[in-house]
């Protein structure tokens, strides 16, 4: 089933007023997109990770939908909610990963618009963006959500743009701007 964001909109309108039967309506309208944006993900990890698309979507899930209220105002804030979960299921999967191992060098990753080839052969990578993009999310919000669009989501910086309510040419600057605070605070762990 393949629902507009408008649809989706209603529907999160819906479940924050409280309607019957509203959010399973909403998880069955996004589950194709949370699916798709899951075997991205999964796409970049190595063929024998223990988590598969499916696990990913119900972590996510889960995180997003605890059984409080709804918070998110719209589909392109519910979908960056959702990539921003994934994103830290596959973190805490790495960390645990790397508590195991223990060590691994840094490699270089590329820092390019829907780059995230992250591996989790290589947790100490994902460990260490990560942790800079919780620094640069303190110190500039916005530049810290065009990355995970970008990078993690697989955005289109013209798709960023509208999901951010900016021009493309602000959502290029602050990439910029972002890939180079990126590359100086984890080192040569990324180029771009």
């Amino acid at each position: 089933m393949t629902n507009g964001p408008g649809e989706v909109s209603e529907l999160l309108e819906r479940a924050r007023l409280g309607e019957e039967g509203a959010a399973a309506q909403l998880l069955e309208a996004v589950h194709g997109e949370l699916r798709r944006l899951a075997r991205r993900y999964m796409r970049q990890e190595r063929p024998d990770h223990t988590l598969q698309p499916t696990a990913l979507v119900h972590e996510a899930y889960l995180r997003l939908f605890p059984g409080q209220e709804i918070e998110w105002k719209d589909h392109s804030e519910l979908l960056r909610c959702a990539a921003r979960a994934m994103r830290q299921i596959l973190v805490d999967h790495a960390r645990r990963r790397n508590c195991a191992k223990r060590g691994g060098d840094f490699k270089r990753v590329p820092l390019e618009s829907g780059a995230a080839v992250v591996s989790d052969q290589q947790p100490s990578i994902l460990l260490a963006l990560d942790e800079s993009l919780t620094k640069l999310e303190g110190l500039d919000p916005r530049q810290a959500e065009i990355v995970e669009l970008l990078y993690f989501t697989g955005l289109t910086q013209t798709e960023a743009a509208k999901a951010l309510e900016v021009s493309p040419r602000t959502v290029n600057r602050e990439w910029r701007l972002a890939r180079a605070w990126l590359r100086e605070e984890v080192g040569e762990g990324l180029t771009a």
